[in-house]
């Protein structure tokens, strides 16, 4: 399968998740509210909250990170993004009288914001080429630093799986956290993180770029 034929899978698959399940976490794919959370809390360690702020939330979704943002009372701005457009309209329905969110499905349209979170948006290859998918991967990481000033983060399955407990599936990317932390050091900030303690079979990553 062809790099084009995955993106193309990928589209059709969480559209399916969304219609399904509507503005939920299973609508993003994820198993239940507290495993979109334990990630959420993960991504979120890239904002220093003690001022106002605005965020790109990558791969948006419905919005659920707004939602999980809102209830720590913080002042700040939501750009939420994703190349899916039933994603889209489900994060306008459901956030319609909420102040200070945007959502877009047109990557230009975003400004350069202060953060930016990804979520869970490498995880699903298919049958996609692993170099291809790699490359993929560095290329979006390069777009989303020139995305904001002051930091950014993402998570992505780990390639430290426990194979006895969990079978690696064919159809998900697990990532070498080691070779992403390199890279970010290298081309992003001398401030990197990288997050593998939390008790998932994933790791996030920091990039501090205001230290």
């Amino acid at each position: 399968m062809t790099l084009d034929n995955a993106r193309q899978h990928y589209t059709e698959y969480f559209t399916d998740k969304i219609v399904k399940f509507g503005a939920s976490p299973q609508g993003a794919d994820y198993s239940s509210l507290e495993a979109q959370s334990r990630r959420f809390e993960q991504l979120a360690k890239i904002i220093r909250p003690n001022q106002s702020f605005n965020l790109i939330d990558y791969g948006c979704g419905y919005g659920g990170f707004y939602d999980f943002l809102s209830k720590k009372e913080l002042k700040f701005k939501y750009y939420g993004f994703d190349m899916i457009e039933e994603m889209i309209a489900a994060g306008r329905d459901a956030h319609a009288n909420a102040k200070d969110v945007y959502f877009t499905s047109i990557e230009t349209d975003l400004p350069v914001a202060d953060y930016l979170v990804a979520g869970g948006i490498f995880n699903n290859k298919f049958e996609a080429d692993a170099s291809a998918w790699i490359d993929m991967i560095l290329e979006t990481l390069a777009r989303m630093n020139r995305l904001c000033s002051k930091g950014f983060s993402f998570d992505m399955l780990t390639k430290y799986s426990d194979v006895d407990r969990m079978a690696q599936r064919p159809d998900l990317f697990y990532a070498d956290p080691c070779f992403l932390f390199d890279h970010c050091k290298r081309n992003f900030s001398r401030d990197v993180a990288l997050l593998h303690d939390y008790g998932l079979y994933d790791f996030t990553i920091l990039v501090r770029k205001d230290l």
